[in-house]
């Protein structure tokens, strides 16, 4: 045969393909009624690998095998997320309750740090001055603030532009019944502070978080004479300077920072990225959401085998949800195991919203709904 003859056969296979899917599919969705007619659950993982496994004996060689495992797995797939949809008419119960808005006034928000942090800028920026804002030490500490019921809403840092994931905060989102409601971009003008007679030549000493210190590494790592330090918070950090009166002793903070603690700024700025932005979190202790609201995080774990994550995104894609972001994280006490945090432009009340969680649950380990905001 000519290349014209063979193209002509595979169109007419491809047909024949096409019908035989459409059977198919028809098939799996009255096999979606009578599931939910009888209370069986849409996936059957014993049942697909029975199938798997009488394909792969049909098959020629080992490359066949393969290939048919691979089909057919995707076809599975698809027929899977369709019958979620059909039996799932109801929707993915989350537990979460849409709101109008997020309450302010006089609300009691617990921060990271001290006064002068960026943690207090973005509850001030997000809250303003009605709210009655308290710091506390650690970030967990927020949380469990929360959590407990002492605060009504926590702030913390989750991302910056140029550094990346807090990582420790989202171990704590698992770790603590607290939930996302808000969010808050707040741009990064690091200074270089010092005390009221110094001088950039009497420095030795330069303390801050570790995310300003990353952030700034290049203007800190030119200076070969200073050494860094890590502390927990870049306002503690400036208000450790002032106390101690050390002129040789500097933090990296913002200038707030400075004024309140009555400290020089030597540089200003020093972050290498002008555009730098951390977003901040807004915690709740109610699984609430507010009308409108256009981004859902999630976390979830997965089987640890091939392609088990691509399957959890897939319900994602054949639902038409936009991914923004995915990070990882180590499962404790589980080695080479990871939970997996996704945000996802839409909404808990969108149907395909529904959908796409219902498939997750179905299939993933575990899933948890961190919030919509």
């Amino acid at each position: 045969m000519n290349l014209q003859e063979i193209r002509e056969g595979l169109d007419a296979v491809d047909r024949q393909m096409a019908e035989l899917f459409a059977q198919r599919m028809k098939l799996c969705a009255q096999a979606a009624r009578v599931k939910a007619e009888s209370g069986k659950a849409v996936y059957d993982g014993a049942r697909e690998q029975e199938t798997l496994k009488s394909l792969e004996d049909a098959a020629e060689d080992d490359f066949a095998k393969r290939d048919l495992e691979e089909l057919f797995s995707q076809i599975m797939t698809m027929s899977r997320r369709m019958q979620y949809r059909l039996v799932g008419d109801k929707g993915e119960n989350t537990g979460f309750c849409p709101v109008e808005a997020i309450e302010k006034k006089g609300a009691r928000v617990a921060y990271q740090g001290v006064e002068g942090s960026y943690g207090h800028g973005a509850a001030l920026q997000y809250f303003g001055e009605e709210a009655s804002l308290y710091h506390v030490p650690a970030m967990e500490d927020a949380m469990v603030e929360v959590e407990e019921g002492r605060a009504d809403y926590g702030v913390l840092p989750i991302e910056n532009s140029s550094a990346g994931a807090v990582s420790n905060n989202y171990d704590l989102l698992v770790r603590h019944k607290v939930y996302i409601v808000a969010e808050i971009r707040l741009p990064v003008r690091h200074a270089l502070l010092g005390l009221p007679g110094a001088s950039l030549a009497d420095i030795r000493r330069v303390y801050s978080h570790p995310q300003a210190l990353a952030q700034s590494a290049r203007y800190l790592n030119a200076n070969t004479e200073w050494s860094q330090v890590s502390v927990e918070n870049t306002a503690w950090a400036a208000k450790k300077v002032s106390e101690e009166g050390d002129i040789s002793q500097a933090a990296v903070a913002g200038e707030t920072a400075g004024r309140i603690y009555g400290l020089k700024t030597l540089a200003c700025p020093i972050n290498f990225d002008k555009n730098n932005t951390t977003r901040f979190i807004v915690l709740s202790g109610s699984p609430i959401y507010r009308r409108g609201a256009g981004k859902v995080s999630i976390c979830f774990e997965c089987a640890h085998k091939s392609g088990s994550l691509y399957n959890m995104l897939g319900h994602l894609i054949y639902n038409h949800i936009n991914m923004l972001m995915i990070e990882s994280r180590p499962i404790e006490g589980r080695s080479w195991e990871y939970r997996f945090f996704v945000d996802m432009e839409g909404s808990l009340g969108d149907p395909g919203m529904h959908n796409a969680l219902a498939g997750i649950r179905a299939e993933a380990a575990a899933l948890r709904v961190l919030g919509n905001y």
